[in-house]
């Protein structure tokens, strides 16, 4: 087998699906590879080992049942404007410091199908720019040139993935904030229609 982080997310499915690979080992690799790379590549505002570890553990445990995601037990992160009940938010931003007491629904979804959160990829200030270097974690570089941006807003998230340090990673998208970051770090990246994942509960004042 190829190693685990050069094959693609469906791959890596179907290689837990057929007890080839477990998600825990999968999550550790890609744990020990952000303990190599992430201070370069600027790849999450967040790291959640201990979390990753439990969500793979789970999804272990939930590999014999019917009807499971085509991504279970997958690295997949959020972005670091998701809400994550119980772990820090900042929106990229230092005027924020808060733990929510509840998910966004991006997240539940992602939960529901059993993907594995090592962090919440890094973003500029809400999110704003088309470039990610927040104050609060370093820039997020493209793995193929560090002197040059990932992009914004989903810049932690594209070179998360370009670096081999997730399957793949959810951003969110208004004016480019998918397409650039893809672009800068040679990745196809989808900007779903408006509305079709909902943004909602929102936490009180955003």
């Amino acid at each position: 087998m190829a190693s685990l982080h050069d094959l693609s997310a469906l791959e890596q499915a179907r290689a837990i699906a057929r007890r080839e690979v477990s998600s825990l080992e999968l999550a550790n690799h890609y744990l020990e590879r952000s303990d190599q790379l992430d201070a370069t590549v600027g790849a999450f505002a967040i790291r959640t080992p201990d979390q990753a570890r439990a969500q793979a553990a789970q999804a272990d445990d939930q590999r014999d049942r019917v009807g499971l995601s085509p991504l279970h037990g997958v690295v997949i992160p959020p972005k670091d404007l998701d809400a994550w009940a119980g772990v820090e938010c900042r929106l990229g931003s230092a005027a924020f410091h808060f733990i929510p007491e509840f998910d966004d629904y991006v997240v539940t979804r992602m939960k529901e199908a059993a993907f594995v959160f090592t962090g919440k990829t890094n973003t500029p200030e809400f999110g704003l720019p088309s470039y990610t270097e927040p104050d609060v974690a370093p820039p997020a570089r493209t793995p193929f040139d560090l002197s040059r941006t990932a992009g914004g807003s989903s810049g932690g998230a594209a070179t998360a993935v370009a670096s081999g340090l997730a399957a793949a990673a959810v951003g969110s998208d208004g004016g480019g904030s998918i397409r650039i970051p893809a672009s800068c770090c040679g990745l196809v990246g989808l900007k779903p229609s408006r509305g079709r994942v909902s943004n909602g509960p929102a936490g009180e004042g955003l």
